[in-house]
């Protein structure tokens, strides 16, 4: 079982060696049980439906998430106006709640704001980032998270308010091998990220700049690698592309955690049975299965209980980590075009 009531932050556990457990997707998880709209993908459920948000939250603790992220995804002023001020602060609220009732993290986070592609108005930006920053201290939140930015310097703009906070900061970007909208690699976004303030970055091209730092990774829960440089936003399913199976996210783990990386959670597409898979994957370094694991054996070992033999047979790891599944849809590609 998690030890309970570690007295440590964010950069105790992983100077430490710790490994920590993310949380994963709100917005999509949340939009297919009703509580959030497509296209709007605003986060005005924490104050519409706060049970709603408290149980996710929950879900994702019983999975072995070490970490209750705020849902405060596009809460900034340009996109929930009136509304902002209320949203994270009952966003804050939910993520303690849940936090409390385990051994967990409250992350404050923000994201790209609407201004950026447009304006590119450095003094408005942050002062975007200020107003939330502003919530997040007063709810005494652990550490911040700045994610999911397509552009190296806005990511850096938020990096460098958040820093005013004293408290730790983790950065992440949304880019591909090519680097980001402007050719940025993402070896030069994480340096430009740690020299701003950073103290977890996603990117792991650090070394050769003689810096200091602990890597993280929240990867999409989706197949996508038919995408251009826009991510899944690009490929015709979205926002419904191919989820990726558990086995793939403990393939993803054991793959993420071998070069160092110690901080591995989830973003969009990422469900609480992926926040499982990191768990268990990951149980023989941690020395504990989440509670969610009660319910959920190892490599499918329940299915030695099943009426039939060749279902018998699969409950293995090679079986899994080996298996091709198939689309069953025998008129479509097994790739799509980009349509950006």
């Amino acid at each position: 079982r998690r030890p309970r009531f570690n007295p440590w932050g964010l950069l105790e556990r992983l100077d430490s060696g710790e490994v920590v457990v993310g949380d994963g997707s709100y917005l999509l998880t949340l939009e297919k049980r009703g509580y959030v709209k497509a296209g709007l993908w605003a986060p005005e459920a924490v104050v519409e439906h706060p049970n709603a948000v408290c149980q996710l939250h929950m879900e994702f603790l019983r999975a072995g998430s070490d970490v209750m992220q705020t849902f405060t995804f596009s809460a900034s002023e340009d996109n929930m106006e009136s509304q902002w001020e209320a949203v994270n602060t009952a966003a804050c609220d939910l993520a303690r709640e849940v936090a409390d009732k385990g051994d967990a993290l409250v992350a404050g986070g923000i994201c790209q704001t609407s201004l950026y592609a447009h304006h590119k108005d450095e003094v408005r930006i942050k002062k975007l980032f200020q107003l939330q920053l502003e919530t997040f201290a007063r709810k005494n939140v652990d550490f911040l998270i700045a994610e999911y930015f397509e552009h190296a310097v806005e990511a850096v703009w938020a990096v460098e308010v958040l820093k005013e906070s004293g408290k730790p900061v983790a950065a992440t970007v949304c880019i591909g091998p090519e680097g980001d909208m402007h050719g940025v690699t993402p070896g030069e976004c994480a340096v430009k990220l740690m020299k701003a303030g950073a103290s977890v970055v996603d990117v792991n091209s650090l070394q050769a700049a003689g810096l200091k730092e602990h890597l993280m990774v929240q990867s999409l829960g989706f197949h996508m690698p038919d995408c251009g440089n826009r991510g899944f936003l690009d490929i015709p399913e979205y926002p419904f592309p191919r989820v990726a199976t558990r086995w793939d996210i403990q393939k993803y783990t054991r793959e993420a955690y071998s070069p160092g990386v110690r901080y591995i959670g989830g973003c969009c597409g990422f469900e609480l049975y992926h926040i499982r898979a990191i768990a268990e994957e990951l149980a023989p370094e941690r020395g504990f299965l989440p509670p969610a694991s009660e319910k959920h054996g190892s490599w499918g070992s329940g299915l030695n209980m099943h009426t039939k033999p060749w279902i018998r047979a699969r409950p293995r790891r090679e079986y899994w980590e080996n298996m091709w599944p198939a689309s069953g849809r025998p008129l479509c590609p097994s790739l799509s075009k980009p349509d950006a």
